[in-house]
């Protein structure tokens, strides 16, 4: 159990979230809740500032409290290109269920992980650059990279000494 676990009482709904949040900790998660996608904690106090929304805190418990930043689920095209450009990995949780179909608590899982490399959303990309997902690969005596932009399909390889490949890689001017 992760210290954060652990700050706060665990009601159906955040031992959900914690799970789903443990299997992608690097990533901020957008958990959908009813017509909006909430973060919790430290992704609350990250996506508030970064996306400019109000950060709050949501009774969770006798004495405790959960930080909480979340906006309407339509406004995804808005808040999600602020979140990718800010350089951040983003999960999107949804309902797997309709929640009127279920007494217990909504099935939710990952349907959707968004990074600045591999994304193809045309709200999050900046058409007049490139958007490349790099690769090196180190052996003892030389270096490979790659370079590759999904959203126009250009692939660039390179394979030399470290000094080559340090050299390429200063020189390196995306178009």
């Amino acid at each position: 159990m992760t210290t954060a676990k652990k700050k706060y009482v665990e009601t159906p709904l955040m031992k959900q979230y914690y799970a789903i949040k443990e299997k992608h900790p690097d990533a901020l998660l957008l958990f959908r809740v009813g017509d909006f996608y909430e973060t919790f904690g430290e992704d609350a106090i990250k996506t508030s500032e970064i996306a400019g929304i109000t950060l709050t805190k949501r009774a969770n418990g006798a004495a405790s409290f959960v930080e909480l930043a979340g906006f309407p689920h339509h406004a995804l095209d808005t808040y999600l290109p602020k979140l990718v450009r800010a350089g951040q990995r983003v999960a999107i949780c949804e309902q797997l269920e309709d929640p009127k179909m279920t007494k217990k608590i909504v099935k939710r899982g990952i349907t959707e992980m968004v990074t600045p490399g591999v994304s193809i959303n045309d709200n999050i990309l900046n058409h007049r650059e490139n958007n490349f997902l790099a690769s090196v690969h180190f052996d003892k005596k030389m270096a490979g990279v790659a370079f590759l932009d999904i959203s126009t399909g250009e692939f660039l390889t390179a394979e030399g000494t470290f000094e080559y490949i340090d050299k390429l890689l200063n020189s390196f001017q995306p178009k």
